[in-house]
């Protein structure tokens, strides 16, 4: 997983098929995930898959309307193609629905 450097980083990635995962050190329910995601990135390799830590992109985030993490937003061309955004923990299952509903997945 790619990780966010900087802002002009997060203009450049949505422009390809991206999805981005809000997170931080010190968020249990991402630690729990984290160990899925290796699998989940292997099974949707046409997506790049970028790590957001959410404590050094607050204004991002907040320009986003990300409020809780995990979250997972989704892009493609410049565009926000799916979000999967709340404060709630998130299983393998719900992450894949989730990329699994996607425009040009179905």
């Amino acid at each position: 997983m790619e990780k966010l450097e900087s802002n002009q980083a997060f203009s450049q990635w949505k422009n390809e098929k991206s999805i981005f995962m809000f997170s931080a050190d010190w968020c249990p329910d991402c630690r729990v995930i984290e160990p899925l995601l290796p699998e989940i990135e292997a099974e949707y390799e046409e997506y790049t898959f970028i790590y957001v830590d959410r404590d050094e992109f607050i204004d991002l985030c907040a320009e986003l309307d990300i409020f809780g993490i995990p979250s997972f937003l989704a892009f493609d061309q410049g565009k926000e193609i799916g979000r999967f955004v709340s404060k709630d923990r998130k299983t393998k299952e719900e992450i894949e629905a989730f990329i699994e509903k996607l425009p040009g997945k179905q």
